[in-house]
């Protein structure tokens, strides 16, 4: 038996396998997972309901991949890949045959190297979330005040616990978000009560404390270190696949060997809109480009062109970013009412490139979707118009055409 096999049985690599099926393909489709359980989306795990406990929450259940003749093997780890007899092999001695192989390997967390984080954790899958929200500790510091971070901090928070967020950096959330946002963002992590700090670089890491270069000491019953993620390429490296910063994939997302793809947050994929390769880690990339994969592995090689767009939750705050924002050089601010506004990001020739929202829940939504849109089209509207709350980007993405 070959057929397509995915490596992979996260949101990316259990939506191609669904994909594959729902546009047809009536062929073998092995679907192999190195955790157990069900195929469970992450974005719900640092965001649990301040009475409840971490949601697993299904891509699919294995009664359902069954249905679908989807081959699906959990607790089986890919040790690696013979390209010339196109077979996969695993730990555990076992080896599959493909016509056809995805790469959704995902990413790992990123790792303080010096110091040693021995005795702090990190925060990647289902186990993580229950032993830090099931847990009784009462003071929690989290290194780093990227998305993830500053997600894990609204949520213990608001469940009563004692928050300290270090920062090493001189603000949070890095390129991915605006610096006035971000502002507004911190400040309402401090009005919670949590304790960010800035330019916090860490010494060591003691099973009760954070040790700082500056000599302060942080008490710490739980500390996690949420300091991004590294793609997991080391499958496809031993293969003598190539890699930057990701799996180096074309726009069809298919790598040097026409027969393996990759997609997800492992995948660096040649993008049509940006001109070069992009890896992008979030939710949506990793839903639409395992659906673009699987579509482009049968033979169809389309384009992967999506938008990179992103949204978290915190507090009473919804942020949601369409584009790249460090690509403009100009920037227009929309007032959409009360404690909502768009920032847009225009390139230096007038491209929109990236609409950055911020307001109470859904405000900023419908907004930054329209402007997604725009991006999409490779629209350069009047920065005025932009800015400007009585003009319509209905109106706009008219003029922008089709």
């Amino acid at each position: 038996m070959s057929g397509m096999v995915i490596v992979g049985a996260g949101e990316c690599g259990t939506r191609a396998a669904l994909t594959l099926r729902a546009d047809g393909y009536d062929g073998p489709v092995t679907l192999v997972g190195a955790e157990t359980g069900d195929p469970y989306e992450r974005p719900p795990l640092s965001k649990p309901d301040p009475d409840a406990s971490p949601r697993r929450v299904p891509v699919a259940t294995a009664e359902r991949l069954s249905e679908l003749n989807i081959d699906f093997r959990p607790s089986r780890t890919a040790d690696r890949i013979d390209r010339a007899a196109r077979k996969v092999h695993f730990a555990d001695g076992t080896a599959l045959a493909f016509d056809k192989l995805l790469l959704a390997t995902g990413a790992r967390p990123r790792r303080l190297t010096d110091p040693d984080d021995g005795h702090a954790t990190a925060f990647r899958d289902f186990e993580d979330a229950k032993r830090l929200f099931v847990a009784p500790a009462r003071r929690v510091t989290l290194i780093g005040a990227g998305l993830i971070g500053l997600e894990l901090a609204a949520a213990l928070r608001v469940r009563g616990h004692d928050v300290t967020v270090l920062e090493a950096s001189d603000r949070a959330l890095g390129r991915s978000v605006l610096p006035d946002l971000a502002g507004r963002i911190v400040a309402r992590h401090r009005e919670a009560g949590v304790d960010l700090r800035f330019d916090a670089a860490v010494s060591s890491i003691e099973p009760d404390a954070v040790l700082l270069c500056d000599g302060t000491r942080v008490p710490s019953e739980t500390t996690i270190v949420a300091i991004g993620v590294v793609p997991e390429t080391a499958l496809a490296e031993a293969a003598g696949l190539a890699t930057e910063d990701g799996i180096a994939v074309d726009a069809t997302l298919r790598t040097v060997d026409p027969d393996i793809y990759a997609a997800g947050d492992c995948a660096a994929a040649a993008h049509p809109l940006y001109g070069r390769r992009l890896r992008v880690e979030t939710w949506r990339n990793a839903q639409d480009q395992g659906m673009a994969a699987a579509r482009n592995m049968p033979g169809a090689y389309t384009p992967y062109a999506r938008v990179p767009w992103f949204w978290s939750d915190q507090y009473d705050l919804g942020l949601q970013v369409a584009g790249l924002p460090d690509e403009g050089a100009v920037t227009a601010t929309r007032d959409l009412g009360p404690g909502a506004t768009i920032i847009f990001s225009l390139s230096p020739d007038g491209r929109l490139v990236a609409a950055s929202g911020l307001g109470p829940g859904n405000a900023v939504a419908r907004d930054v979707r329209l402007s997604e849109m725009l991006i999409e089209r490779g629209a350069r509207p009047d920065p005025a118009a932009l800015a400007d709350p009585g003009v319509g980007l209905k109106s706009l993405l008219r003029a922008a055409g089709t």
